[in-house]
C-alpha cells in the first residue's frame, strides 16, 4: 500500500511552471520535458513551508546549523561521504555552482572538458565564461553509455584541459558510474593536473539496485583537486526553492570557489531553499523510497511499451528520472522528429541536440509523472512511430 499521492496530477498551469507553459496554448499537449516532477512534494514539507509563511516576515535569513547537520547526515548515511560543517558551501543552484568552479579554477581560454551528450547548461557555461570548450563523446555500447578512456586522456593532454566537469549519475543517459569507472575518471585528473567538478545533484535517484559512487567517497586522495556538487531539489521536488552545496573538503580548493562565489554575488541563498533542504533530507526518506518505485515502474512501461510496439530505441536508465529516446530508425530528419513529436503527437520532449552533435534523432523524456498521463503519452508515440 502507497502512503504518498503520486497518481493526482498536480495543477500546475496555476502556478505558471515553466514546463506546462505550453498546455496554455494547446490543452491537448502532455509535457515530459524539464526536469522537474509532476508530483506532490510530502505533507511534512508543505506543512514546514507552511508554517515558515505564518511568520509573515520574509527578510534575509542565515542557514541555521541543524541544516549543515542534516547535510552531513544525508551525505553520511545515504551515499558514504564524510565532511565537516565548514566544507559545505551553500549556493542557490549546481549550475551557478559550475559557473563558479569554472571562474575559480581557470582562466580565460584555458580549456574545459565535458563529455557529450550531457545536460545543455554545462556547455553553455563553459562558453559565457569564454573558456575553451573540450567534448568527449561517450560511446553507445547497446543501449548503455560508457567513457572511452584512452580518447579521454588523448583529449585531457592534446588540449591541457584544466577542468573536468563529470556528470554523475548521467543526464540524459541516466547510467550511474561504476566504482572503477569514478576511479579512473578521477586518477586521469590526478595524472594530468586537472581539477574535477563532480555534478551530483541526482545521487539520490540511482535505481533498479544500483548505487551510486560519490567522487568524495571512492578515495579521500581526490580531496587535493575535486569538489562534489549536490542539492536536494532534483531529489525531493524543490527546483524552485533554489538551494545546492558544494563539499569542498580541501581548504585551498574551498576558498578558491568561495572567492569566486562572492566575486559574482552568488553567496546568498533563498530562505525557502535553506528550509526545504533541510526539511528533505530531514523528514524525506521515506517519500524518497516510494518515489524510487514509483519510478521504475513507470521506466519499465515505458521501456517495454516502446521496445515491444516501436523501433524507438531506449537508452533504459540506471538512475535519474530521464529516458534518452533515439528516433534514427525511422530516417525522418532531426527537426521534422521535433515538429511531429510536438505539433503532430502533441508531446512536448527535449530536444536531443542541445545535449551536444550526438543528440541528432534523439529526444529526452522525464518518465517523473502520474503513471496516468504517461500511458496516454505511449499511445500517442506508438501511433506516430509504429514498428515496421
Amino acid at each position: 500500500m502507497t502512503k504518498y499521492n503520486f497518481t493526482d496530477v498536480p495543477e500546475r498551469i496555476k502556478t505558471n511552471a515553466i514546463k506546462w507553459q505550453k498546455v496554455k496554448q494547446d490543452s491537448e499537449i502532455i509535457p515530459l520535458w524539464i526536469a522537474d516532477m509532476d508530483f506532490h512534494v510530502f505533507p511534512a514539507m508543505t506543512e514546514a513551508l507552511e508554517e515558515f509563511a505564518k511568520i509573515s516576515v520574509f527578510g534575509y535569513d542565515a542557514p541555521k546549523d541543524s541544516l549543515y547537520q542534516a547535510i552531513q547526515d544525508w551525505e553520511r548515511t545515504q551515499h558514504q561521504v564524510a565532511v565537516n560543517k565548514e566544507d559545505i558551501v551553500l549556493i542557490e543552484g549546481v549550475v551557478p555552482a559550475i559557473s563558479v568552479a569554472i571562474k575559480a579554477f581557470t582562466d580565460k581560454g584555458d580549456a574545459v572538458l565535458i563529455n557529450t551528450p550531457v545536460y545543455p547548461p554545462f556547455a553553455r557555461s563553459v562558453t559565457l565564461a569564454e573558456r575553451l570548450l573540450v567534448t568527449n563523446s561517450l560511446v553507445d555500447n547497446d543501449g548503455h553509455f560508457e567513457i572511452d578512456f584512452d580518447q579521454l586522456e588523448k583529449d585531457l593532454v592534446d588540449n591541457a584541459v584544466k577542468l573536468y566537469i563529470f556528470c554523475s549519475p548521467h543526464n540524459p543517459g541516466g547510467r550511474v558510474w561504476t566504482r572503477e569507472e569514478m576511479v579512473k575518471v578521477a586518477e586521469l585528473c590526478r595524472k594530468h593536473g586537472v581539477y574535477l567538478v563532480s555534478d551530483e545533484i541526482h545521487q539520490d535517484l540511482a535505481l533498479f539496485g544500483n548505487k551510486h559512487h560519490s567522487l568524495l567517497a571512492v578515495s579521500l586522495d581526490y580531496q587535493d583537486f575535486a569538489l562534489v556538487l549536490a542539492s536536494a531539489t532534483k531529489t525531493f521536488n524543490l527546483a524552485g526553492t533554489k538551494n545546492s552545496f558544494a563539499l569542498i573538503p580541501n581548504p585551498k580548493l574551498r576558498k578558491a570557489f568561495m572567492d569566486a562565489q562572492l566575486a559574482n554575488n552568488q553567496h546568498e541563498v533563498s530562505t525557502l531553499g535553506f528550509l526545504a533542504t533541510e526539511t528533505a533530507l530531514r523528514y524525506g526518506k521515506d517519500w524518497l523510497d516510494e518515489l524510487k518505485t514509483v519510478l521504475e515502474t513507470n521506466i519499465n512501461l515505458l521501456t517495454e511499451t516502446l521496445i515491444a510496439q516501436t523501433d524507438i530505441k531506449v537508452m533504459k536508465p540506471e538512475g535519474t528520472y530521464l529516458v534518452w529516446l533515439d528516433f534514427s530508425e525511422y530516417g525522418i530528419d532531426h527537426n521534422e522528429l521535433g515538429r511531429i513529436l510536438q505539433e503532430d503527437v502533441k508531446l512536448i520532449l527535449n530536444d536531443g541536440v542541445t545535449f551536444g552533435k550526438e543528440g541528432e534523432y534523439h529526444f529526452r523524456l522525464n518518465v517523473a509523472t502520474p503513471i496516468s498521463l504517461l500511458e496516454k503519452a505511449l499511445k500517442r508515440l506508438v501511433k506516430a512511430f509504429p514498428k515496421r
